[in-house]
């Protein structure tokens, strides 16, 4: 689980400040404030370590990718090419690394993970460089180790690998220069070969490499429905950017089961969506059913009623269609994983908006096979509905505030700016922020103004 974020210079952000992330966060903000950013960073991260380019710092994305931001001059600060990106951020680990010193046997255990890094685009240079990186293995006691490379401050085109808590040892014979880092992250090949007791360096890497994998992302505009849907019996990663996928990842998952409590009846993914999707008040039965035996095509068909005939997905309403993917993914990711979600209520009834904050708490703290599944959600939504839902379940205790963690984005005079919205145990928000979702009572007072008028002048 990712446990704190912080930006600089990317996008609308100077400085995000640090971002203290839970189970599920939930970012709101006007228009252009910097909310779908965040997300958008996250996924400039995974991409750029699936890229087949080892020399691509930075892969913003194309056509086909989930998130396209163009070059770096697009999401640098203020387009200012003088100014680097830099990112910190810390995971949870599903389990711990332990490194072994071969030099001294002093060995190094720690369950979450850090890393920062800066990039930056020189002036007159199209190509995006590394200006440095660092991990920090952590634990309960402090910081176990921490290594990076860093430019040579007195030869700008040489590289150092540095450490704290750990005394580097040079192969003999071997005092040549490290060439550049790999992408923002990796070390050279070299790192491991010059020295003599860097063999963990690739653990670290392969850690890194797999918390961004663990990452999904389920844009704001999603695929309309189809008649037929076709399955070969692949198991999709996720159920795609525009949610594509979500019927051919109910049919994977068909041997997925969850439960809330420790030895309770499991129920199937297919039913959960169902109970979902019923429990919204859009449909009263869901099933998605094979054409004929042996045949790979497949519909999904529904009762709009409990008394109404069964259709097809795409003969009832538009919304339906919009928030099955957001069900499907919200329980198909793997365990340890973080889904990101733009804008889950667009097309949807207000009542339904505030399922949606019901739906989260549960995918956040399902359990899968009994165990915990340990998945994160970072939701951006623009729903007062969906707000103050969570604000009633903490309220009734149905979810603790350390589950929930809520934000406010709003553009300012230096950038956008990103508050804590502070939640006390009743559910009343301490800090409300001014216009969050415009002035309610500003309009009801002025209706009720222009009312009082337009009756005194019938009346004269």
């Amino acid at each position: 689980m990712l446990n704190n974020l912080r930006l600089l210079n990317f996008k609308a952000w100077q400085d995000t400040g640090p971002v203290t992330m839970a189970p599920l966060t939930v970012l709101f903000g006007p228009n252009s404030s910097g909310k779908s950013s965040i997300n958008h960073f996250l996924m400039l991260l995974k991409q750029t370590v699936r890229s087949p380019d080892r020399n691509s710092v930075f892969d913003f994305g194309d056509a086909s990718s989930p998130v396209r931001l163009g070059s770096f001059r697009d999401v640098v600060f203020s387009h200012d090419l003088n100014r680097a990106v830099e990112f910190h951020q810390e995971w949870s680990l599903d389990a711990p690394i332990t490194i072994r010193d071969p030099q001294t046997g002093k060995r190094y255990l720690g369950d979450r993970l850090a890393f920062q890094a800066s990039v930056r685009q020189p002036e007159g240079n199209r190509v995006v460089q590394p200006e440095g990186f660092g991990y920090r293995l952590l634990s309960d006691h402090g910081l176990q180790l921490a290594v990076g490379m860093r430019r040579d401050e007195k030869r700008p085109n040489r590289w150092r690998l540095v450490a704290e808590n750990y005394d580097l040892v040079r192969a003999r014979g071997r005092a040549w220069e490290l060439p550049r880092p790999v992408q923002f992250y990796g070390f050279p090949a070299e790192a491991a070969v010059y020295f003599q007791n860097t063999g963990f360096l690739a653990d670290l890497e392969l850690t890194l490499e797999r918390q961004l994998d663990r990452i999904s992302y389920l844009g704001p505009l999603r695929s309309p429905p189809e008649r037929l849907y076709t399955w070969s019996g692949g198991e999709p990663e996720d159920v795609g950017w525009r949610g594509d996928n979500a019927v051919q990842a109910l049919l994977a998952a068909r041997g997925r089961a969850f439960n809330w409590i420790p030895k309770q009846k499991r129920v199937p993914l297919e039913q959960v969506v169902a109970q979902w999707l019923k429990q919204m008040g859009l449909i009263a039965s869901f099933e998605v059913a094979e054409i004929a035996p042996e045949r790979e095509e497949f519909e999904v068909r529904v009762r709009v009623t409990p008394r109404a005939e069964q259709v097809k997905l795409t003969d009832v309403g538009f919304g339906v269609s919009q928030v099955l993917p957001v069900i499907v993914q919200a329980f198909y990711a793997p365990p340890n994983s973080t889904v990101l979600i733009e804008q889950p209520e667009l097309h949807l009834h207000p009542s339904v908006q505030a399922s949606l904050a019901d739906l989260f708490v549960a995918a956040v703290t399902a359990r899968e096979d009994s165990q915990p599944r340990r998945v994160q959600l970072i939701v951006e939504s623009h729903s007062e509905h969906l707000l103050r839902r969570l604000q009633r379940r903490i309220a009734e205790r149905k979810v603790s505030e350390e589950q929930i963690a809520l934000y406010f984005c709003y553009q300012g005079p230096n950038g956008s700016t990103i508050d804590e919205l502070e939640v006390d145990s009743y559910g009343d928000i301490l800090n409300w922020p001014p216009d969050f979702f415009g002035d309610e009572l500003e309009d009801v007072a002025v209706q009720a103004e222009v009312g009082m008028q337009r009756r005194l002048k019938l009346k004269a």
